[in-house]
C-alpha cells in the first residue's frame, strides 16, 4: 500500500535535508533529489514491524527547556 506524505527539502552547509511534515522523520543527502531518496527510506523503515532480538534498555533522561 502506498500513502502520499509531505515533505520539505532545504540546504544545509553542502547536505541537503528533507523532512516528512506529518511523522518526526528526516534524512539528508548530497542532492534534493537523493535527500528525498533516502527520505523514502527513512519511512519505509519506520513503518517496518520491529524485529528486535533483546529487550530495549528504556532510560529516563532530564532535558533543561525554556531557557532563555
Amino acid at each position: 500500500m502506498k500513502r502520499p506524505f509531505a515533505a520539505t527539502v532545504w540546504r544545509e552547509g553542502e547536505w541537503y535535508v528533507s523532512q516528512c511534515l506529518e511523522l518526526d522523520v528526516a534524512s539528508q543527502g548530497e542532492s534534493e533529489e537523493e535527500a528525498l531518496t533516502n527520505l523514502r527510506e527513512a519511512l519505509e523503515l519506520h513503518f517496518e514491524s520491529p524485529q528486535a532480538t533483546r529487550r530495549p534498555d528504556v532510560r529516563m533522561i532530564e532535558v533543561e527547556v525554556g531557557v532563555a
